[in-house]
């Protein structure tokens, strides 16, 4: 196994994503990016060994921008994390809930917790990321100011923790991907693998339903479907999607043959081991 020297993410430090990259590799250097671009062109030139992607959340959904970049990247799956997320709403030193007047947070950010500050009568202020909004509280030092970021920001930026787990539900969870320059694909009977891949499909009646049918008539399950517009027009339909097994697998492999009558190209992102969050 390649050992893991450094990771890259989006953002600034005491992001979510640098969060869960550390969660991963405890002893690797994280390195923060301004865009999701920057961040994939990191690993592209070697300046950082794989790349943490949020890909879905459990409350918000799909998160867009790396559903359209991911398949245009370059880079390969190799692996998931689920981080469970724990939005801790933060102050400078000495503040208290009373104090506050304007919450700031990534729109994620405000959205998961847009109960709990409506009830606490706080006005809403959407920033660019979170570990950000924890970063300009620090700098403000307004007692009236608070934010909405992961206990690793209020440890980075010295802010007191008001209140641990502010999200409206508990089970809030998001879903990354590890990602690297390499397509390394396990054995064949390794188990509890999960192959991500991309399809167009023919611009016939019925295409989308006929090429979804191998998987039913060969038993492949498929955790995720989902669509989004392909750079060509509106008129191409593309689609991103998570089976279980892997693509030498008796039954996959006659699965995707048979999607291939009903699509243009098929590109398989990556092909790796199922999360343990999977099986809880």
């Amino acid at each position: 196994m390649i050992k893991i020297e450094n990771f890259s993410f989006q953002g600034i430090n005491g992001a979510y994503s640098e969060l869960a990259g550390k969660n991963i590799y405890p002893d690797s250097k994280s390195i923060p990016c301004k865009t999701f671009e920057e961040m994939f062109e990191s690993v592209l030139d070697k300046k950082a060994n794989i790349a943490i992607v949020p890909i879905e959340n459990s409350r918000s959904g799909r998160v867009g921008d790396t559903q359209r970049l991911i398949p245009e990247s370059q880079l390969k799956i190799v692996g998931e994390y689920f981080l469970e997320v724990n939005h801790c709403l933060m102050g400078v030193p000495g503040s208290t809930l009373k104090d506050i007047k304007r919450i700031y947070s990534h729109e994620q950010g405000i959205a998961q917790c847009r109960k709990k500050i409506i009830n606490n009568k706080k006005d809403m202020v959407i920033v660019a990321d979170t570990a950000g909004a924890a970063k300009m509280i620090s700098e403000t030092n307004s007692k009236e100011d608070a934010a909405i970021a992961s206990n690793l920001a209020a440890k980075i930026y010295n802010l007191d923790i008001l209140e641990s787990s502010f999200q409206d539900f508990e089970n809030n969870v998001t879903r990354f991907l590890i990602m690297s320059n390499e397509l390394n694909i396990p054995k064949v009977n390794e188990i509890d693998l999960m192959t991500t891949l991309v399809f167009e499909v023919r611009s016939i009646p019925a295409a989308l339903y006929k090429s979804l049918g191998g998987l039913a008539s060969n038993g492949v399950n498929m955790t995720k479907l989902e669509s989004y517009i392909n750079p060509q027009g509106f008129d191409v339909a593309q689609f991103y999607m998570d089976i279980e097994g892997h693509p030498n697998n008796r039954n996959v492999k006659l699965a995707l043959e048979e999607m291939k009558f009903f699509c243009k190209r098929i590109d398989i992102l990556g092909v790796y081991k199922m999360s343990d969050f999977r099986k809880k």
